[in-house]
């Protein structure tokens, strides 16, 4: 089995609605998430980014009910692609699906975007 899950948003968009509720962040990000975006020069772009991870894993999984805390994004070693880990409802449905899961990240200065790969962990 193979499925793919993308999604687009607009950094500012978010920026914005971070900027009106400070807690979202804590919903909707890490502890390491958050670290890592606030050791970057527009921290908006790295929590977009993930934030499509996010939307895009849940969409390649067919996920309908689970928690943002399910997906995790963390920055490999000596900065090369993100990996993902999966817990809550989200591992769960990985397992049944017997499958694992890749992303792929990009931003520009207004937009973010990420794709979501799984596929057979045979």
């Amino acid at each position: 089995m193979t499925s793919v899950g993308v999604d687009l948003l607009d950094i500012e968009r978010l920026e914005r609605a971070l900027e009106r509720r400070p807690r979202l962040a804590e919903r909707l990000f890490t502890d390491s998430e958050r670290l890592y975006a606030s050791s970057r020069a527009r921290p908006g772009q790295h929590l977009a980014a993930r934030f499509c991870a996010k939307e895009a894993v849940a969409k390649a999984l067919g996920l309908e009910t689970w928690s943002f805390s399910d997906v995790e994004v963390l920055q490999a070693d000596g900065g090369g692609r993100p990996e993902v880990r999966l817990s809550g409802a989200a591992a769960a449905q990985a397992s049944a699906l017997r499958v694992r899961v890749s992303v792929s990240l990009t931003h520009t200065r207004s937009q973010a975007a990420a794709v979501a790969l799984a596929a057979s962990a045979e």
